[in-house]
């Protein structure tokens, strides 16, 4: 057996998943918390997780995702991540499914136009590292607001690996 990023992205979409109906049970306001900046707010950044797991599988595949809605959801209330929720399952599984194919070197004109090189790898590993991330700065933002935080420790791999083998 090779080791490889299929577990990683098992763990990103489960702990995606749960962070998800952690905010599911707060009200409405925790949605606006944030820690140091009042512009990336706890919304802000669970669809922010969304939108650039969507934009990585676009790189890896030079394709859109198919995923249910237009666009990432917007969230206002709580109510809004039920949608989100049914997204970020639709990516994360692209994600998943990336890591099948076989690890080439892309060429594409990043934000500020210029041409970069990106191994498919170090593509998925940016989102593994970019969503672990921001779940970090998700569970800060509550905590500085007096909400209930998400625990990290209930989200990190030794507990994926005891709730799904």
């Amino acid at each position: 057996m090779t080791i490889g990023l299929e577990r990683l992205l098992a763990h990103m979409k489960w702990a995606n998943r749960l962070t998800v109906e952690h905010l599911q049970t707060l009200p409405d306001e925790a949605l606006k918390a944030f820690a140091t900046n009042s512009e990336w707010f706890v919304a802000e950044i669970m669809h922010h997780i969304v939108d650039s797991a969507d934009h990585y599988v676009y790189r890896i595949t030079n394709e859109r995702c198919d995923v249910p809605g237009e666009k990432i959801q917007e969230i206002e209330s709580v109510a809004d991540l039920e949608f989100l929720k049914v997204q970020a399952e639709a990516i994360d599984s692209a994600l998943q499914e990336c890591a099948k194919l076989e690890d080439i070197q892309l060429e594409f004109k990043n934000y500020s136009g210029n041409l970069v090189k990106r191994w498919r790898s170090t593509i998925l590993s940016q989102a593994i590292h970019h969503a672990t991330e921001h779940r970090a700065q998700i569970a800060s933002a509550l905590e500085a607001k007096g909400f209930k935080p998400v625990d990290l420790d209930e989200l990190d791999l030794w507990r994926f690996e005891i709730n799904n083998g």
